[in-house]
C-alpha cells in the first residue's frame, strides 16, 4: 500500500510539472497572438466563450464542467494579463456580488475599480477610466434593475457579455444571537429576496436599506446589535460570522449581470441580442412590432416595459432575442422591426452566459 501511494504521488508530481509546462506554452502563444493583433483589443468575448464551451464539451470528467470552466477562466485571465492589464469597473466596496460577478467572468487577474453607484460605473467606462464595466441587469426573484435599463437607453456603450451569478444571501453578525439583532442592513433588493425568512426569524428587527451589501457588512461590523445580509465574501472581508446561510426565499435566486463597453462583439455561435424600442401610438402596435421575430423564426427570451421618461404613460420595451444581430434571420427581423418601430436601439450582441 505504501509503495502504491508513493507511486501515485510521484505520478501527480510529474503531471503537475507537465501542466505547468503546458500553461507556460499557452501563455507564450497567447502573448504572441497579442503582438499580431492590429487593433489593440485584448478582451475577445466571442473567442473566450468559444474556448470555454469547447473545453466543457470535451471534458471527460470526473471534474465537473463548472470547475473546469473556472480553472480555465483563471488560465485565460493570466494569459490576458500578459498583453494588457485593462481594468473593470464594478459596484463596490469589496465583497459585493458585483465583484464576484467580475471575477467569475474575467478571472482574478483583472484589476477591479470600485464605485458606489451604477451611474459611476457607466461614467467610468464612458470616460475611458475603465476598459469595461459590470452592472446588474435583472434578478430572477425581484426582476429588472431599473437604473441599469435607464442608462442603457441613454449611453453610447454596448453590452458585450453577460454573467449569471447564483446569489446566496447570508445573515452576517459579530457573533450575537439572532434574537438579539435590532437592525439589519442590506441592499433593498437583498432585503426583498429574504422577506419571508426575515418575517419568520427576525420579525422585530428594523430593516435598513443601504447602497450595497458590502456597505451593509461594514456597518454591521461597526455597530453593536446590528447584522447584515450579504454574500460569504463580505463576511471574510469585514470579519463577520455567518449567523444563518442561504436565507433567500427562492433557492434558485440568480442575478444576471451585463458587461458594458464601447466594443462590438462578432458572433460566437451561441449568442443573444438585446435591444430597446418604442411603438407608434396605434392599436395593436406592439403585436405588429414583434411579428417579424416569429416570421423569421427568431426566439424572444425577454420582454420588459419601462417608462420612457419623455411623456406621461409612454413606455419603451427592452427585448432579448436569441442569435446575433448579424445572423441572417436576426438581421432580417431587426430590419423589418426598424420599419415598424417609432424608435429602436440595439444594445449589443454577445455570447450567451454559461450556466
Amino acid at each position: 500500500m505504501a509503495d502504491n501511494l508513493k507511486q501515485l504521488r510521484a505520478r501527480i508530481d510529474a503531471l503537475d510539472l507537465e501542466i505547468l509546462k503546458l500553461i507556460s506554452e499557452r501563455a507564450t502563444a497567447a502573448h504572441a497572438i497579442g503582438k499580431l493583433k492590429d487593433d489593440g483589443t485584448v478582451y475577445r468575448p466571442e473567442r473566450e466563450a468559444q474556448v470555454l464551451r469547447r473545453l466543457s464539451e470535451a471534458n471527460p470528467g470526473p471534474v465537473p464542467d463548472k470547475v473546469i470552466m473556472h480553472l480555465f477562466t483563471e488560465v485565460i485571465s493570466a494569459c490576458r494579463a500578459l498583453e494588457d492589464a485593462f481594468s473593470v469597473a464594478s459596484l463596490g466596496p469589496r465583497g459585493t456580488f458585483s465583484e464576484e460577478a467580475v471575477i467569475k467572468h474575467f478571472g482574478g487577474q483583472v484589476p477591479v475599480m470600485m464605485y458606489t453607484s451604477i451611474d459611476e460605473v457607466f461614467r467610468s467606462v464612458e470616460s475611458g477610466n475603465a476598459g469595461y464595466g459590470v452592472v446588474p441587469m435583472e434578478n430572477s426573484t425581484e426582476g429588472a434593475i431599473g437604473r441599469t435599463l435607464d442608462l442603457l437607453l441613454s449611453t453610447p456603450l454596448r453590452i458585450c457579455g453577460e454573467i449569471l451569478l447564483p446569489v446566496h444571501q447570508n445573515l452576517l453578525s459579530n457573533g450575537i444571537d439572532i434574537a438579539a439583532i435590532k437592525i439589519i442592513y442590506s441592499h433593498a433588493q437583498s432585503l426583498a429576496q429574504c422577506n419571508r425568512w426575515l418575517a419568520q426569524n427576525c420579525p422585530a428587527a428594523e430593516r435598513v436599506p443601504v447602497a450595497s451589501n458590502a456597505e451593509a457588512a461594514r456597518m454591521a461590523q461597526a455597530n453593536a446589535g446590528c447584522a447584515a445580509i450579504a454574500g460569504r465574501a463580505a463576511a471574510g472581508h469585514y470579519g463577520l460570522s455567518i449567523a444563518a446561510d442561504n436565507i433567500e426565499d427562492e433557492p434558485n435566486n440568480t442575478t444576471r449581470f451585463v458587461v458594458i463597453s464601447g466594443q462590438d462583439v462578432p458572433p460566437s455561435g451561441q449568442d443573444k441580442t438585446s435591444l430597446v424600442m418604442s411603438t407608434r401610438n396605434v392599436p395593436g402596435a406592439i403585436h405588429e412590432l414583434l411579428t417579424p421575430l416569429a416570421a423569421n423564426r427568431v426566439s424572444m427570451t425577454r420582454l420588459e416595459s419601462r417608462p420612457s421618461r419623455t411623456g406621461l404613460w409612454e413606455y419603451v420595451f427592452f427585448l432579448d432575442m436569441e442569435g446575433h444581430q448579424n445572423d441572417a434571420h436576426g438581421a432580417r427581423a431587426l430590419e423589418e422591426m426598424r420599419g415598424l418601430a417609432a424608435f429602436l436601439k440595439i444594445l449589443g450582441s454577445y455570447p450567451v452566459a454559461a450556466q
